[in-house]
């Protein structure tokens, strides 16, 4: 049995970057389970571990499964990091990081996901920065365009907007729509308009057919 997200979103649209780059990122391992099954059962594909997360609850406490399980392999690791991370409790997926480590584990792309989204809810830019680094220099992943999002996110949040449009300038990936709105979105928040203007200009040559970015500048 493997895990299964059910990630909903915001109703109103209003979901950030990062939580958008991390569905992104763990759907890979989406397959249908049920509800009723033995979560510690080892059965591979993520050795039992299923935490079903409904309109952003998790339904089945953590401490049930994760202790639970006999072995704990990458996708467990993944799962649980990925999960508290989500839901505000940054602290718990960084120290379980930890743990994850000291246990032999091995991080991938989708552990650092997890890792830069956390940071983002909590909002420490240089150890944001930092883990960047360290999944880069220290475990050889190359960053996908998820995690660069994570970055754009994060930077804006403690007004370092210079910072993040100089990160998107040197991602070795075109930036997409989500990256370009939430980048607009900061320089609003901050009233930058001379960014605004750039990250607009950006937006617009990303998607020129959306007629909505042309009102995006301030809001009415």
């Amino acid at each position: 049995m493997a895990l299964i997200w059910f990630y909903h979103g915001d109703p109103k649209g209003n979901d950030s970057a990062a939580v958008k780059a991390y569905d992104a990122g763990v759907i890979t391992y989406s397959i249908p389970f049920s509800i009723t099954a033995d979560l510690t059962a080892d059965t591979g594909g993520g050795q039992g571990l299923a935490i079903g997360v409904l309109n952003l609850a998790i339904v089945i406490p953590q401490s049930q499964v994760f202790q639970g399980m006999k072995t704990k392999d990458l996708i467990s690791w993944n799962t649980l990091i990925g999960g508290l991370a989500m839901h505000g409790r940054g602290v718990d997926a960084l120290n379980l990081f930890i743990r994850m480590k000291n246990a032999g584990q091995k991080p991938d792309g989708i552990t650092f996901l997890g890792i830069l989204c956390a940071c983002t809810h909590m909002g420490p830019v240089e150890d944001g920065l930092a883990y960047f680094q360290s999944m880069v220099h220290d475990n050889s992943i190359v960053p996908q365009i998820e995690h660069y999002g994570c970055m754009v996110d994060l930077l804006p949040r403690a007004g370092r907007l210079e910072q993040a449009m100089d990160f998107v300038s040197k991602m070795p990936m075109e930036p997409d729509v989500v990256i370009g709105a939430g980048l607009l979105g900061a320089c609003r928040t901050h009233k930058n308009v001379e960014l605004a203007e750039v990250a607009l200009q950006r937006l617009i040559e990303l998607e020129p057919k959306n007629p909505a970015n042309y009102g995006k500048m301030w809001p009415g």
